[in-house]
């Protein structure tokens, strides 16, 4: 299942190419910053005794700043350059792959899905796209993650389902309040940064800070 979702959501991007916001140029630095910091971040993961990773993954962050499409191809390399990190052998491919769909793919999608119901029916406002899309959506991205990560059987035996689930709940409270807070600073000081925000929509009146809301 794990194969099927990483090549799912990978295909799924592609139509939207992906590589598109690079153009921008305003997005090429923070882009190659991910690249460079966030593996150190996902390597530094710190594990319950039943063997579950926790660790901020910033997959909805990256969907904020570069877009869906991009923000899923980025999570590859990071997720590749992390397992290397510190290791003396190769690591395991198969548990690579779940660690990058179940703490980075899922999340990042239903993100986007919070995120555009967020968009079609609550008003287009400042304070609705820094606390709903960046805090509530990924909140409720990481949440419901654990539940569905539970469907597809990847809850170990040694760990009960209700410390599965808060498990997962405090990951999303962490992962929304990370995500809100340097979505807030980049909307004050580098609204370039955000891919999903513009100034067009959330500050009528103003000029456009990014090529597309």
């Amino acid at each position: 299942m794990d194969w099927a979702i990483l090549g799912g959501v990978l295909l799924g991007a592609l139509p939207f190419k992906p590589w598109l916001p690079l153009r921008h140029g305003p997005l090429q630095s923070p882009w190659l910053g991910a690249l460079v910091l966030l593996p150190f971040l996902w390597s530094a993961e710190r594990l319950l005794p039943s063997g579950l990773a926790l660790h901020v993954s910033c997959a909805c962050l990256l969907a904020l700043m570069f877009g869906w499409p991009l923000a899923m191809w980025t999570l590859l390399p990071v997720v590749a350059l992390a397992s290397l990190v510190g290791r003396q052998h190769l690591p395991d491919v198969g548990s690579m792959v779940s660690h990058l769909v179940w703490l980075g793919l899922v999340p990042g999608t239903l993100s986007l899905v919070f995120g555009l119901a967020i968009r079609r029916w609550l008003p287009h406002h400042l304070f609705v796209f820094i606390l709903g899309r960046s805090f509530i959506a990924t909140a409720l991205a990481v949440s419901l993650t654990g539940y569905l990560a539970y469907l597809a059987g990847r809850k170990p035996d040694t760990l009960g389902l209700e410390e599965w689930l808060l498990a997962y709940w405090l990951m999303g409270w962490g992962e929304a309040f990370s995500t809100g807070m340097l979505v807030a600073i980049f909307v004050a000081f580098k609204p370039e940064w955000l891919l999903t925000y513009s100034d067009a929509r959330y500050l009528p009146g103003k000029p456009p800070s990014t090529p597309q809301g």
